[in-house]
């Protein structure tokens, strides 16, 4: 087991190599970059609004009912929603959530022009199937999922106000006071950070899990389901890195 594990660890950095390299045709790859950032990307935005807003809800309840002290200020519950939302929430939530949306998608669609010999087509007419196939998907990713967090970030805030504001936990200007003290603004590039390497994490490995298909559709299946579990391990992990080194 741990030999196949450092087998596929190789076998996926030696794809990498032959993903990054130099486009045969620039003209082509900008073309199915913009493919992939609306397949991948304004194709996700939907998702990510509900759940970051159910999210950011459910989160300045919780928050409210465990502070409900009269010696608690209800701004508090603000600044616990915020570094919640920015810090974690919207970050890896969602690009757990994009693991097995995003990740399924890269894998099942590689798969099966593996498996319909499509792949082996283009390597026949001289074309670097690796770098044309899944680069755009990581370009795309890398680009977009930076929009899908601000978009995720600002929503889960709105989530929280609208909540506290229904229930009455917390009024509007205690909301707002929470929001603006004692704010970091290096919590933003953080968050930034950790979304730009979960992006290459999450298409990257379904890139390769994809590109490895062999078989026929069950095997498809397989490869996707992989790919979405191995993506969210490497997210989990990489998370606690990150979070390691850069607020450690």
């Amino acid at each position: 087991m741990i030999q196949r594990f450092f087998n596929g660890i190789g076998d996926y950095l030696l794809l990498m190599w032959r993903t990054f390299r130099r486009p045969e045709s620039w003209r082509e790859s900008w073309k199915a970059f913009w493919r992939e950032v609306d397949l991948l990307g304004l194709d996700s935005i939907w998702i990510v609004a509900i759940i970051s807003l159910f999210m950011g809800a459910v989160v300045t309840i919780q928050t409210a009912l465990n502070l409900d002290d009269p010696f608690i200020p209800s701004y508090y519950v603000a600044i616990a929603v915020r570094e919640s939302i920015i810090l974690e929430f919207s970050p890896t939530m969602v690009s757990l959530i994009l693991a097995g949306k995003v990740g399924s998608n890269i894998a099942s669609t590689i798969g099966t022009m593996r498996t319909s010999e499509q792949i082996d087509a283009l390597e026949v007419m001289g074309i670097n199937s690796a770098n044309y196939l899944i680069l755009p998907k990581i370009a795309a990713s890398v680009f977009f999922n930076p929009v899908l967090l601000v978009i995720s970030v600002f929503l889960g805030l709105a989530g929280g106000y609208l909540a506290g504001n229904y229930t009455g936990m917390v009024i509007f200007s205690d909301f707002i006071l929470g929001l603006q003290m004692g704010w970091n603004p290096f919590y933003i590039t953080y968050a930034i950070i950790k979304m730009i390497v979960f992006a290459f994490l999450i298409s990257s490995i379904a890139g390769y899990f994809g590109y490895s298909v062999k078989g026929g559709a069950i095997e498809v299946g397989r490869s996707s389901t992989t790919a979405v579990v191995n993506a969210s391990l490497a997210i989990i992990v990489f998370n606690y890195i990150l979070t390691d080194l850069l607020l450690n």
